[in-house]
């Protein structure tokens, strides 16, 4: 009986961890699911020996219960450990609709570069939406939670002040001021988030390196900074070939004018949506009750019997002071 108890809340305890600290890859590796298999399988052999062992039918119920809720939760375990992807990361641009496989479609909120950012919306067919914030949502076999992550605003003028028009050929959206900084270089032996955007009337690419506080601090060597974060800007011609002297620095979204273009750079943060695989909550929940519950009636001594509860001790064992499992 204590193998059996010891295994079904080990089965139990492994799959709740899963539940409170989604997302580890750890979860995912081979290892771990043939241990919860292994657990699985100890619980039904120690099942059935309780089983053959039960002298009474609320014992041989109570041991079902355990058996079955301890196959659901591991099911639910196994399964998210074996079928389902890796960890993954949407990022979308101000007022885009990115479908996501086996969730629906996450609507990203329109902002502005002086607006703080609004949640992200998880639209689900037959569903009522979801808005997804810090702290993780249950999608089902999925947690869902918001992540901010710095963005750039850029606004392009000719020399007379004139507003030209962004566009972004390789981004996901090809008219938008916002640069998502998708891509990774490193320069001074930092990495750093990087994009680009071209201006068509003045036939110009512009490539755009976004610094935090700290490193707009570390590349200016000690000279005086306003402690903003800071957009690098490296001005193209048209077939990106580099322009002499085009390289300028826009702190804390003030213009700066490089290449024949007035360009200004404004960090801000906007949030991804981070989707990480998880057993199945109803699935796991309901399991984890059924084992719970079945220990209980094993090991809790009932406070009332019924007749039927007695009729299942012999007139041998009664003689002999033999008690039932729940030791009447």
């Amino acid at each position: 009986m204590i193998g059996l108890v010891c295994a079904a809340l080990a089965v139990v305890a492994g799959v709740a961890i899963e539940l409170v600290l989604p997302g580890q890859p750890v979860y995912h590796a081979g290892w771990y699911n043939v241990a919860l298999i292994a657990l699985v399988a100890v619980t039904f052999a120690a099942g059935r020996k309780a089983l053959r062992r039960a002298a009474t039918a609320r014992a041989r119920w109570a041991v079902a219960a355990v058996l079955s809720g301890a196959a659901v939760t591991g099911f639910a375990g196994i399964a998210s450990g074996l079928l389902a992807p890796d960890n993954q990361t949407f990022v979308g641009a101000p007022g885009e609709r990115v479908r996501v496989e086996s969730l629906g479609v996450l609507s990203f909120p329109l902002v502005s570069s002086d607006a703080r950012s609004a949640s992200v919306t998880l639209e689900r067919p037959l569903r009522a939406s979801v808005e997804i914030g810090e702290r993780r949502r249950d999608a089902g076999n999925f947690m869902l939670r918001a992540i901010e992550r710095d963005i750039a605003f850029v606004e392009a003028r000719d020399v007379r002040g004139n507003r030209l028009t962004v566009t972004q050929p390789a981004g996901s959206v090809f008219l938008s001021p916002v640069l998502l900084m998708e891509h990774r270089q490193t320069i001074a032996g930092m990495d750093l988030p990087y994009d680009s955007f071209n201006v068509p009337a003045a036939r110009r690419v512009v490539k755009a390196v976004l610094f935090t506080p700290e490193q707009a601090v570390t590349l200016a060597h000690g000279a005086p900074t306003s402690g903003d974060a800071a957009v690098l800007f490296a001005v193209d011609d048209e077939k990106e070939r580099a322009l002499h002297n085009a390289i300028a620095m826009s702190v804390a979204g003030k213009a700066v004018t490089v290449g024949g273009l007035t360009l200004r750079g404004t960090v801000a943060e906007y949030p991804a949506v981070e989707v990480v695989a998880a057993p199945n909550v109803v699935a796991a929940g309901l399991g984890a009750l059924l084992v719970l519950g079945g220990l209980l009636a094993l090991v809790v001594r009932p406070i009332l019997l019924t007749g039927d509860d007695r009729a299942d001790v012999s007139q041998d064992d009664a003689a002999r002071g033999k008690l039932d499992p729940f030791r009447r």
